[in-house]
């Protein structure tokens, strides 16, 4: 019998890598022919102990460690690699991490590299929107991995829904209206994603498709769906009737965002860069305006009222 393929994913405990492993894991078929290896700075966390426990080989590394990022890779088929930033909010130090990642995967001979990449925001606005750190480090790194050569595809994720029950959509006092509030006017298009449920719907699409024409090289741009904020509240509406009786959007003043943000004790330019990035989706597209990758899925992507219904903090609503 031929031995599986391994897939290393890198930050396997987490939204994203997390997703992958779960995808790779609950596929028969996938599961027949690939092992699944997870790479974490703590291997003896609960999280990775219930991983192993799963059948997944954990490994340990870190982003800083280039020795150990090889270790990590060695004899994979395919590596799945993210990185984040707002663990320290420092854009010099992901890009870094990013090209460490691309090292390694050039020294172990990796044959497909899946990076979880954003545009370039600096260059899309045409300086206009300079300080969305968070996007244009990840853009930086994917030039990076071009100019390398490695065999890669660039998986694009949307907006996060998560973001949005009880932080960006919540009961606003003193009449307690679920009110989704944003920085933008109510007609901008957000690509909704489920970075739980569906990153490793597209990405184990990625890795069984490499060999198709044009996945190589190839952004993907994932979402279920361009919804604006005042098709994101109607959908509220459908889902919670009762609740949505009051339920509105506010379109807040930038001004506004950057208080309340930095009220939180958030630094002034992660609160600058975050007005930024919301401004982004009216201003330039998220994806500036890119056709979502829906053609190479084969499993649906979870739709916003989906989302709601299992949100932990909708749940009681009716």
């Amino acid at each position: 019998m031929a031995s599986k393929k391994i897939i290393s994913v890198f930050g396997a405990t987490g939204k994203q890598g997390g997703s992958v492993v779960r995808a790779f894991l609950a596929d028969s078929k996938l599961k027949s022919g690939w092992a699944v290896r997870g790479v974490s700075r703590n291997v003896a966390s609960d999280s990775s102990k219930k991983l192993t426990a799963q059948g997944v080989e954990m490994v340990s590394a870190d982003f800083n460690d280039k020795s150990a990022l090889v270790h990590a890779m060695q004899e994979s088929s395919a590596v799945f690699a993210v990185t984040n930033y707002w663990e320290k909010m420092d854009m010099k130090l992901e890009i870094q991490q990013g090209k460490n990642l691309a090292d390694a995967a050039k020294e172990a001979g990796v044959n497909h590299f899946v990076w979880s990449s954003l545009l370039n925001i600096n260059k899309l606005t045409n300086g206009k929107l300079p300080n969305v750190y968070h996007f244009d480090s990840k853009a930086i790194v994917e030039d990076y991995i071009r100019e390398l050569g490695i065999p890669a595809t660039f998986f694009m994720p949307g907006f996060f829904m998560s973001n949005i029950p009880g932080g960006m959509m919540r009961q606003i006092p003193p009449s307690n209206a679920w009110t989704l509030a944003l920085p933008v006017p109510e007609t901008a298009p957000f690509p909704m994603f489920d970075e739980e449920d569906n990153t490793g719907k597209w990405v184990k699409a990625i890795v069984q498709k490499r060999d198709q024409p044009g996945m190589l090289g190839r952004q993907v741009y994932a979402a279920s769906a361009y919804m604006t904020p005042k098709e994101i509240v109607e959908g509220f509406k459908r889902t919670f009737p009762e609740a949505g009786k009051t339920a509105g959007f506010f379109s807040m003043p930038h001004e506004q965002f950057l208080k309340m943000l930095t009220g939180t004790g958030m630094p002034q330019f992660a609160a600058q860069e975050l007005l930024e990035n919301m401004r982004l989706i009216d201003e330039g597209g998220y994806f500036g305006g890119k056709e979502l990758a829906h053609d190479i899925l084969d499993e649906k992507p979870t739709t916003w009222e989906e989302y709601m219904k299992k949100s932990p903090v909708f749940k009681d609503l009716k």
